[in-house]
């Protein structure tokens, strides 16, 4: 697709794919339990998420966790630990079946009042030669129907996610690629 960079970084420019800014930010806006899963609390607390329901014990399938149901007992009770390959299926199956929970609300509160306001800060130019440094400023554009951006966020599908904001990218007009890369994207709910 036009527009799109495909040589990132290669003069010292940072920052990261806009897309990727947009799914930190809905995961900021998911609001999930802050504590590690590698502490006490942390595992507990995902643990009773996901066990609470059958769509926690689907999501903890998805994310490759088989263990007896004895092993989950044990975990529940705090008398076995998850291996650290576990934890981390453990953190995955939470932050899917999160995503997937909060999704149809956050969904609703983007799509208020005609769409939400999202802020673009430009990528971070400082380790770029000031002959190659480019005039890219502070953007903003109003997306207006979030239904495909926040479905393929909760299905946790980026590179369908990043076809859709950059469908939206694209509203900014001409040089909607210099905001491929950016240094955050900000937005609320």
């Amino acid at each position: 697709m036009p527009g799109r960079v495909h040589d990132f970084g290669k003069y010292g420019a940072r920052g990261l794919k806009s897309s990727l800014a947009v799914a930190i930010q809905l995961d900021i806006l998911a609001a999930g339990i802050a504590s590690p899963v590698d502490s006490e609390r942390g595992l507990a607390a995902r643990l009773r998420y996901l066990t609470a329901s059958a769509g926690g014990y689907e999501a903890m399938e998805r994310a490759g966790i088989s263990v007896s149901a004895r092993t989950l007992i044990g975990w529940l009770a705090e008398t076995q630990t998850p291996n650290r390959a576990n934890l981390a299926k453990i953190d995955d199956a939470y932050w899917d079946y999160r995503r997937r929970n909060v999704a149809k609300d956050l969904l609703k509160r983007l799509n208020a009042n005609g769409g939400t306001r999202v802020e673009l800060s430009p990528l971070d130019q400082s380790g770029v030669r000031a002959t190659r440094q480019r005039d890219i400023t502070h953007r903003s554009l109003n997306v207006r129907r979030w239904d495909e951006i926040v479905a393929c966020w909760a299905e946790d599908d980026m590179d369908g996610l990043e076809d859709e904001w950059c469908d939206w990218l694209m509203d900014i007009g001409t040089d909607w690629g210099e905001y491929h890369y950016v240094s955050a994207v900000g937005f609320s709910a």
